[in-house]
């Protein structure tokens, strides 16, 4: 193959490989600096307190970056503010939903507000213990805008398990909602999970702001505790015109804390970085995901508390400017095995995001794939041009049965 006949793939990584500075040097002009970087990659050795040494990189050392920015202000500024960001699909609560980009802004930067006006400041972390809703992704993302960390748990997690990440990461707020839904079961109340973690917890957050859901209030409210009604407080911060502007942070800082499962001991702070993160995110969805800007659909199947959930259904869809799906739902059972399939067809989803496990329920409750085959026939899966399985092995059977249902050379799977 000469490199005339080189695929952009094959182009792409060659110069990762033979001259990686370049690279992403090149990778990082597509997003705004703040200060912008004058070095690339900073190799340096570092000695742990056992005495071993390990090699250190350190990616655009000197730059400054503001992850929110790049995810919501840059768009509005280039004149996609009308452009959707967020679709919020819920079968269990019946209920759509959609932000542009303008209105993402909106919400963010208001709540970004009244946080810091309650005393978050840059380096605080503050922990999010939230349900699969617009609300969990509007703080993640106000967090960073102030220049915060934080820290995301599955919403619905034990009590002790919360209790665990609360004194590891000693948060200064806890961002939580009412009720978290898990497919066709009746609500689960998230008042007495974290209300027990805090009893527990050797460190105590100094507030609780709850976000209420109609399908099960958080009540009381008790203020003498620290707690705060989530949509009261944007009321007040709106009323007043308190808002807060994107807050830089140095590349090598932390944007955010996630933690290991804890499968092999206690589960492990994993820190991101800024500067990093956000290059080679924005480097993954347009490359291996296909999605470039405006007009592109992604569709993560997967929970925020996740790093899928972090990486595809937060940043990276929002740093490329497309819209991403946030869908509270079962792959079955809410209504049945054709959810996914809906999804595609009525956001028309450009790339889509789930592990093998999702597929194989969707398999055994409609083994001969009478639903995408319905869909299909209607054209709803024209848009779709790639399904991406990730998290754990993916059998050869499954890969092979979406790729002869699809029939088409245009469309991969890639696991």
């Amino acid at each position: 193959m000469t490199q005339e006949d080189e695929h952009i793939q094959d182009e792409v990584l060659r110069h990762s490989l033979e001259d990686p500075e370049d690279f992403w040097a090149h990778q990082a002009e597509h997003l705004y600096w703040h200060k912008h970087p004058s070095t690339v990659l900073r190799r340096s050795q570092r000695k742990l307190a056992s005495g071993v040494t390990h090699d250190n990189w350190e990616w655009f050392p000197d730059g400054e970056i503001s992850t929110c920015f790049n995810c919501i202000d840059r768009h509005v500024l280039d004149g996609h503010g009308h452009e959707v960001a967020i679709y919020y699909d819920s079968p269990v609560t019946n209920t759509k939903d959609q932000y542009t980009y303008q209105e993402l802004l909106d919400e963010v930067r208001v709540l970004a507000g009244a946080l810091r006006e309650g005393g978050v400041k840059k380096g605080d972390v503050v922990m999010l213990y939230m349900p699969m809703i617009p609300s969990a992704i509007i703080g993640t993302l106000a967090i960073n805008r102030i220049g915060a960390i934080h820290s995301i748990v599955f919403g619905g997690f034990a009590p002790n398990a919360l209790a665990q990440r609360i004194d590891a990461c000693r948060p200064v707020a806890l961002l939580t909602a009412s009720c978290g839904i898990e497919g066709n079961k009746p609500p689960i109340s998230y008042q007495p999970l974290v209300e027990e973690a805090l009893s527990i917890s050797v460190h105590k957050p100094r507030r609780t702001i709850i976000w209420q859901r109609d399908q099960l209030r958080w009540h009381p409210v008790n203020k003498d505790a620290g707690q705060a009604t989530w949509q009261q407080m944007i009321r007040s911060a709106r009323a007043r015109n308190i808002r807060a502007d994107c807050v830089p942070t140095k590349s090598n800082e932390t944007i955010y804390i996630i933690h290991t499962s804890g499968t092999t001991g206690a589960p492990k702070g994993v820190l991101r970085d800024a500067g990093g993160h956000a290059v080679g995110l924005h480097l993954s969805i347009s490359y291996l995901l296909n999605i470039h800007g405006p007009g592109d659909v992604t569709f993560t199947a997967s929970d925020i508390g996740w790093i899928v959930g972090h990486s595809y259904i937060i940043y990276a869809p929002l740093l490329a400017g497309a819209a991403t799906v946030v869908y509270e739902g079962k792959p079955i059972g809410t209504p049945d095995a054709s959810a996914f399939w809906r999804i595609v067809e009525e956001y028309k989803v450009n790339s889509m995001f789930t592990a093998p496990t999702a597929l194989r329920a969707i398999k055994r409750d409609d083994p001969d794939n009478k639903f995408l085959a319905e869909v299909g026939k209607r054209g709803g899966l024209r848009t779709l041009k790639a399904l991406f399985l990730a998290g754990e092995r993916s059998e050869p059977t499954i890969i092979s049965m979406y790729r002869s249902s699809w029939r088409s050379t245009e469309r991969r799977i890639l696991t």
